[in-house]
């Protein structure tokens, strides 16, 4: 792959990632009220969830770029 396609997919790809969690991170707040209902330690350990799966995105992300070479 060559610079121009390598920096071309890595910038599609962090749109993709960036959208993706930003209209999953535009529910987050009404689905907490939702599980706050139940339970506000449910709804606390969804947020903390959702925070560490933003995360481990990027690290998995990057795990599999140094794997590859990449």
């Amino acid at each position: 792959m060559s610079g121009e396609n390598k920096g071309r997919s890595t910038a599609i790809a962090a749109i993709l990632i960036l959208l993706g969690t930003g209209v999953v991170f535009y529910f987050v707040p009404r689905i907490m009220i939702a599980l706050g209902d139940l339970s506000p330690w449910l709804a606390g350990a969804f947020g903390a969830a959702m925070v560490l799966c933003f995360f481990l995105l990027f690290w998995l992300r990057a795990r599999y770029q140094r794997k590859h070479g990449n």
